[in-house]
């Protein structure tokens, strides 16, 4: 069912729109919407294990995040498409999407920040009238903000992503685009060769026009699905990913397995990096001494298990892919 305050808007689609339809992952659409998160945390309690620590995060950073903040305005007004486009590969490529938007063409920036839904204020205003200085910025910007809030956690949520799309693209395999495309969440539906997706601003039908559908699965849009229907964009759905409700939990129960393959203390260590911590925090959390935990901690970084990344004063670790992917073929904590 569309979502309350929602129109209805229709997509038809045609034989060749269902062969073009296809999945991405985007981080800097990630980067996007968790601006949405920070700004009003009282509106998405799921993320709240997240937001508390990213603000602390900033604030210790100094990071003037204002253009930032002022770019993703809540309803009536509307996130220019440019600064966050649908993604032309499907690879997950933080620097090659901020290249794209650096070189998004100047008048494409005007028009984006001149509608009537877009945002407005004086930092918007020195962007519009100098894109291509602005644009260096907000892509500095950008790249200073993810460190800060978001490249700790992506190991984590890129697992989730890419899990879904696994998930999604077995669903086609075995049952067919009527059952991938029924089963997005419930501001959206299929029936009838038109996916009806719950809109804030559109209604109508509308034809994909050949050009497909492009499918992201975004953490932060949770309930929401947000879609792109702009002329010259690949037609796109931003969608919650399954298990999003679960991702900020915290599961330290030491994991056995593995703990019998690298030892108890880093076994242990891995499964608190469930949110990134210091040294100093897990050494609270565990018992250990800060000494051992450095040591340990230098080890698994050295075996490409964690990673560290600087927020202001401190330095915070977390779990690589590689360590998410031990965890789970190990059996995650608690599932024994």
């Amino acid at each position: 069912m569309p979502q309350r305050g929602c129109t209805v808007l229709d997509l038809a689609f045609s034989v060749r729109d269902l062969a073009r339809t296809r999945f991405a992952l985007s981080p800097l659409w990630e980067l996007v919407a968790s601006v949405r998160v920070l700004k009003h945390p009282a509106e998405h309690p799921l993320h709240h294990p997240w937001s508390a620590q990213a603000r602390r995060r900033l604030a210790a950073s100094g990071l003037d995040w204002h253009l930032l903040a002022d770019l993703v305005p809540q309803p009536p007004h509307s996130i220019p498409v440019f600064i966050a486009p649908p993604p032309t590969t499907s690879v997950a490529d933080l620097g090659l999407e901020l290249t794209v938007l650096r070189a998004t063409p100047p008048e494409q920036v005007r028009s984006g920040l001149g509608g009537a839904r877009a945002p407005r204020s004086e930092r918007i205003d020195r962007l519009r009238s100098d894109p291509r200085r602005g644009l260096a910025e907000l892509v500095e910007l950008m790249s200073a903000y993810w460190e800060i809030t978001l490249a700790p956690y992506w190991p984590r949520m890129r697992s989730l992503l890419e899990g879904d799309v696994l998930h999604r693209a077995r669903l086609f395999a075995e049952h067919g685009a009527d059952q991938l495309l029924g089963d997005l969440g419930s501001a959206v539906t299929w029936d009838d060769d038109t996916l009806s997706v719950g809109h804030h601003y559109a209604r109508g039908s509308r034809h994909l026009g050949g050009r497909g559908l492009l499918l992201v699965p975004s953490v932060f849009v949770w309930p929401r699905v947000f879609s792109v229907i702009t002329p010259n964009w690949q037609p796109t759905l931003r969608y919650p990913p399954r298990g999003v409700a679960t991702l900020w939990e915290r599961q330290s129960a030491l994991p056995q397995a593995l703990a019998a393959v690298i030892g108890r203390s880093r076994a242990r260590l891995l499964a608190e990096l469930d949110t990134p911590a210091s040294t100093t925090e897990l050494a609270r959390r565990t018992g250990i001494t800060a000494g051992g935990v450095s040591q340990h901690l230098t080890a698994l970084r050295s075996a490409g298990l964690v990673d560290a990344h600087r927020s202001g004063r401190y330095v915070l670790y977390g779990r690589t892919e590689a360590a998410e992917v031990l965890l789970t073929a190990a059996g995650r904590p608690g599932d024994g």
